[in-house]
């Protein structure tokens, strides 16, 4: 697709990628230390001593896991590698979600696709158990070939989505204008493959093809830095904790960050609530007219 701008792929910051990569490999966290696999019977799966998690899906189950800290505010990064193939029906989610009934809930998911279509990654923000804050995208790049990075930067400013260090997607703190935020409840990493052939591809008009199972997602490479939550305290207001390891908490997008995130909606984003005014007969939410969700 034409455009004035490419990503973040100049040698500059090829070298400052290459260098924030053997980073987050060097403090990634161990599968075994980290999380628990929640459900699926065996088809989710920690490996390699730790350094790798697998999740499987099959005409029976899916698979799940979460992390075995919450967290309030934190940059969570995570390695993934898609469904290959025909993955039609299918949905790997990866979000953050509070346990309370009015919960607040970040989301990654990605919608499987029919053998040389692209996936769909959907985003969404719930607030106080209110969600309908969808924003979708096709990837510039085949996520099921290799690992990539996907990560959520949340602080009492903003949340930001990213993939491969490029912002897709920023939705502010708006509390000004009467929209919650989520800053009072801790969330907890979670996981899942499952079957959503009802709706995933092409709105549930193509079915899950069973006899491609098992279906296979890949995990590697997680870091946290945040702040955990324990016995009601978050370890951030600790006096122990360095300002430098936290700058995360006060990080705000700077003119390149924006312009990523222009380049990504122009090219790659199918779908945002903001522009749906036939979904939102009375008038688009207050967050989209004061740009909170970018």
């Amino acid at each position: 697709m034409a455009s004035s701008y490419s990503p973040p792929n100049d040698r500059i910051l090829w070298v400052a990628l290459l260098l924030a990569t053997s980073l987050m490999s060097a403090y990634a966290g161990n599968f075994y230390d980290e999380f628990d696999i929640t459900w699926g019977d065996g088809r989710g799966k920690v490996l390699n001593n730790g350094e790798l998690l697998t999740l499987s899906l099959d005409q029976y189950s899916g698979s799940g896991f979460q992390s075995k800290n919450e967290y309030l505010f934190g940059k969570i990064d995570m390695q993934l590698k898609l469904v290959p193939g025909n993955s039609a029906g299918t949905v790997t989610a990866y979000y953050l979600r509070s346990q309370e009934s009015a919960w607040d809930e970040i989301d990654f998911e990605f919608l499987g696709n029919l053998s040389g279509d692209p996936y769909i990654l959907h985003t969404n923000v719930f607030t106080q158990g209110k969600g309908n804050r969808e924003q979708q995208f096709y990837l510039w790049f085949d996520p099921t070939a290799d690992f990539h990075t996907y990560s959520i930067l949340w602080n009492p400013r903003h949340i930001l989505f990213s993939v491969d260090t490029t912002p897709i997607r920023e939705f502010k703190n708006s509390e000004s204008i009467g929209v919650p935020f989520p800053k009072n409840q801790p969330l907890r990493i979670h996981s899942s493959l499952w079957n959503a052939d009802d709706w995933a591809t092409r709105g549930g008009l193509v079915k899950t093809d069973w006899s491609q199972a098992p279906f296979t997602a890949s995990y590697r490479n997680f870091s946290a830095n945040a702040c955990v939550w324990s016995s009601g305290k978050s370890s951030c207001s600790s006096n122990s904790t360095s300002t430098a390891d936290n700058g995360w908490l006060t990080q705000e997008l700077d003119s390149t960050g924006h312009e990523r995130i222009k380049w990504v909606q122009q090219n790659y984003m199918i779908y945002n609530y903001c522009t749906d005014s036939k979904r939102f007969p009375q008038g688009l939410p207050p967050e989209c007219s004061s740009s909170t969700s970018s």
